[in-house]
């Protein structure tokens, strides 16, 4: 009788799924016969995965907001671990959501079943003695970005470097071709409740002072699948309209875009290889923050400035994230200005510099690599 090969594929966050439908797109090319199981949110149950958990389970961020939800983070962990001992799986892919999939990684090591940690946790941002766990606990480690490498080198480890996934999914001619709408505004922000009570409020009044200045402007905002649209419409707390849209083509309504609001995020890479100049906004928890400060390393909170080394969007964190500053900043790109030719101008190094495309073939091969050895 012909084994099915059964990959476990666990997403803790929307970012996560994203990615892991990709990857799952291209596992099945490779693997057709491949079932697919996991922790899943729409994106990867979209593709076929079979759901034992879903990802909207999970979806929390920062210290204290982790520590708030422990009791059922645990409960999911114990389900987690009875479904792998029930399906045993050939192999085990957990995406990014180190605090989460840690945990994840030591269950199927103790049940004997390999693990590819897909996109490696940003343990040169705070906590780089994890690495010690990650050379344990994790067959094979993949790299999304591309100065990962000297950093686990350091440490000893070497990683699979393949390039940034991304790139397969926006740079295409559809969606670069969509013709830019000069009078119109993106508003990102962020998929989670507390990032949309917290940085919504502000960019409404940031766009009512653009709207001020350029009565012309229309702002949207695509709403993700899970977000609450009552609760958007609570936080734009401000009398200048905005359009929600469903996020079904929401890559070609960001390029349309002359500038981004955006909480920090994935996003920012997305708007970054859109090239939509964008202004990058967070506010965290005080206790949460005041952690940051001090464990906290890089310089720049936004993949795009971390990549590119440099300060190409400007980022607002805590007070500093307010609609006067943030309209000034999306002021500054609506004409033809040199500050938004030198945006556009760095935005244009970031393909080459990560990988060119085919990412997320490349680590599918590796996730099959890794199963067949075993």
């Amino acid at each position: 009788m012909t084994h099915t090969p059964t990959i476990w594929i666990n997403a803790g966050e929307t970012s996560g799924d994203l990615h892991g439908q990709l990857l799952v797109q291209a596992l099945r090319d490779q693997c057709p016969d491949a079932r697919f199981l996991g922790m899943a949110g729409p994106a990867m149950r979209e593709e076929g995965v079979e759901a034992r958990l879903c990802t909207e389970a999970l979806s929390v961020m920062g210290f204290t907001e982790v520590l708030a939800q422990l009791p059922r983070i645990m409960g999911l962990l114990r389900t987690l671990e009875s479904q792998l001992a029930t399906s045993r799986p050939d192999v085990v892919v957990v995406i990014d959501a180190p605090d989460f999939h840690f945990r994840v990684a030591r269950i199927a090591q103790r049940l004997g079943i390999p693990v590819v940690y897909y996109i490696s946790p940003k343990l040169w941002a705070w906590r780089e003695g994890r690495v010690e766990f990650l050379q344990r606990h994790v067959d094979r480690l993949i790299s999304i970005l591309p100065f990962e490498v000297e950093f686990y080198a350091r440490h000893g480890m070497s990683i699979d470097y393949v390039g940034h996934p991304l790139l397969d999914s926006i740079k295409t001619p559809r969606i670069m071709n969509v013709r830019r709408h000069d009078n119109r505004i993106g508003i990102l922000p962020g998929s989670r409740k507390r990032e949309i009570t917290s940085l919504l409020p502000i960019f409404s009044r940031a766009a009512a002072l653009l709207a001020a200045r350029y009565p012309d402007l229309e702002f949207v905002l695509p709403v993700a699948p899970g977000m609450d649209r009552e609760l958007i419409n609570r936080c734009w707390v401000s009398k200048t309209p905005v359009t929600l849209v469903k996020s079904s083509s929401r890559y070609e309504l960001m390029r349309s875009c002359r500038a981004i609001m955006a909480a920090s995020g994935t996003v920012t890479l997305e708007t970054a290889l859109l090239e939509v100049p964008t202004a990058v906004a967070y506010r965290f928890s005080p206790l949460t923050y005041l952690l940051g400060r001090m464990l906290v390393k890089v310089p720049f909170i936004s993949l795009p400035n971390l990549i590119l080394d440099e300060p190409v969007f400007p980022e607002f964190l805590q007070h500093d994230a307010n609609p006067a500053a943030l309209a000034a900043a999306v002021a500054q790109w609506i004409e033809e200005t040199p500050s938004r030719a030198r945006v556009l101008d760095r935005l244009g190094a970031l393909p080459a510099l990560l990988g060119n495309g085919g990412a997320t073939s490349r680590a599918a091969k590796i996730v099959l690599d890794t199963m067949r050895r075993t």
